[in-house]
């Protein structure tokens, strides 16, 4: 039998989705079920209004931490703060890169921690844990009142769109702690030394990588081994050009969604990287870090990642690099949002289990986290904004996050971002990586590209063991 790459593609699209039923069952089973009612009742003591939510002074807060990006010192940070306040309750803190090999067992047999920062390429699927009812609600941590803004509750303080982007049906269920812009990252430098100026426009876009390269400089690198962080600039350039409803109708699992005419032209536009070869030789290997060192080197001028790239990759950044975010290129005048336009949401999620020994301690934390005080540390120790709104007045930036303030300042009302990855992580994480490792690889075209992400999109659609969620 001749069998085309292609074709081994494509069924093993079919054959991840149409495993998901199964992986349910034993996603179901591994996480022992639980219990979002919030009755602890048991392990709370006295709501007071300097104690909203009747944490015990001496019980024990077990924290767990992803250590990737931004490593963990801003947690113990948090938890210091913590102690101030409860010096007789004893903290255990632990940091890893494998949060769902390190935790699964521990929601197994009903003794999770009261935090994790579920976050990381091997996060806890946020789907399965919902849907399970593993979570904590975390609904009075919103009107609890602001640990030290005077005036404001806990909701008042944070910034557009994380309440949202961490609810489930209605329910406030996971914390997402910084707030993340998403873009297309260069050396100032660079481009300064070379005379280059960031494209506003897909042409002159072209046109520079095109003297990128006559330079003997790669114009593009990205993380090979992860390539869904090329499907960001493919959206973004999409919703750019066909307005919110790209996004929303992609959340929300619409027939054709990912075919839409905005992502045809999408697809079409940034296949011409691959066909010019404007990708640094090699790139499908690298991971992430691995790609984002490259571009450091100034081996590629471009790269697609979120703010916490500066933090990630500062051990190697060379000094004076002054790395800085730019939306993605507009296609043309009909574009419906204008250049400024970039994706910005709040990142790095953290939950309270359902289970948790220690609920009212775990909301306590987060109110710490979300405290001034609280929000500024972290902005300093990890450079990326916190989910807190002024948090980064008055603090010293460094280059990357000031250019993230302004692109988001610029950016403003115009401002967008998508959901379905939280909704469907499988979606994003196997299915849409599988086909952009192939797209940006030049294995596949666009028109096969957005075939396989439809594909994925109308299984998850049709598969009844996972939950579905509709964005408004």
């Amino acid at each position: 039998m001749n069998s085309t790459r292609r074709d081994i593609l494509r069924r093993g699209v079919v054959a991840g989705v149409m495993a998901t039923p199964a992986a349910g069952l034993l996603s179901s089973c591994a996480m022992g079920g639980g219990d979002d009612s919030g009755d602890d009742t048991a392990s709370r003591g006295e709501k007071t209004a300097e104690n909203p939510f009747g944490v015990k002074a001496d019980a024990p807060l077990d924290v767990v931490i992803f250590n990737g990006g931004y490593g963990e010192e801003y947690a113990k940070a948090h938890e210091a703060m913590y102690s101030e306040k409860y010096p007789n309750a004893k903290i255990t803190h632990s940091a890893t890169q494998e949060i769902s090999k390190t935790l699964q067992p521990r929601f197994v047999d009903g003794s999770p921690p009261d935090v994790v920062n579920n976050s990381g390429a091997g996060q806890i699927d946020p789907g399965g844990l919902v849907s399970q009812g593993a979570l904590a609600d975390l609904g009075e941590l919103l009107d609890a009142p602001s640990l030290d803004i005077p005036g404001k509750k806990v909701r008042d303080t944070l910034l557009p769109g994380v309440v949202d982007v961490g609810s489930y049906d209605g329910k406030f269920l996971v914390l997402n702690i910084s707030y993340t812009a998403y873009g297309i990252w260069y050396s100032t430098k660079l481009f300064a030394d070379r005379g280059w100026a960031y494209p506003k426009t897909w042409d002159d876009h072209i046109a520079l990588c095109r003297t990128i390269k006559a330079a003997g400089i790669a114009p593009w690198t990205y993380a090979g081994k992860h390539p869904r962080y090329m499907s960001w600039p493919v959206i973004s350039t999409a919703i750019k050009l066909g307005g919110l409803d790209v996004a929303k109708n992609i959340d929300n699992l619409e027939p054709n969604a990912w075919k839409s005419d905005a992502m045809k032209t999408s697809a079409d536009a940034w296949h011409q990287i691959v066909k010019d070869q404007f990708i640094l030789p090699g790139t499908p290997g690298l991971d992430h870090v691995q790609s984002q060192t490259e571009w450091c080197r100034g081996k590629a001028a471009l790269i697609s990642c979120g703010s916490w790239i500066e933090n990630e990759q500062k051990a190697v950044t060379p000094a004076g690099f002054d790395m800085a975010i730019a939306p993605t290129p507009s296609l043309g005048a009909s574009d419906k949002l204008p250049f400024e336009a970039i994706r910005g949401t709040a990142g790095e999620p953290f939950i309270v289990p359902a289970k948790a020994k220690n609920v009212a301690g775990g909301l306590e934390y987060f109110r710490t986290v979300l405290s001034m005080r609280g929000a500024k540390d972290f902005t300093q120790k990890v450079s990326a904004l916190s989910a807190v709104s002024g948090a980064a007045d008055g603090v010293a930036l460094p280059p990357g996050l000031t250019s993230v303030v302004k692109a988001l300042d610029a950016s403003g009302t115009s401002g967008f971002n998508w959901v379905y990855n939280n909704y469907y992580r499988k979606l994003e994480r196997e299915l849409v990586d599988a086909a952009c490792g192939e797209f940006f690889s030049g294995r596949i075209g666009p028109t096969e590209f957005l075939d396989l992400c439809q594909k994925g999109a109308d299984m998850i659609a049709q598969d009844s063991s996972l939950k579905k969620y509709k964005r408004a």
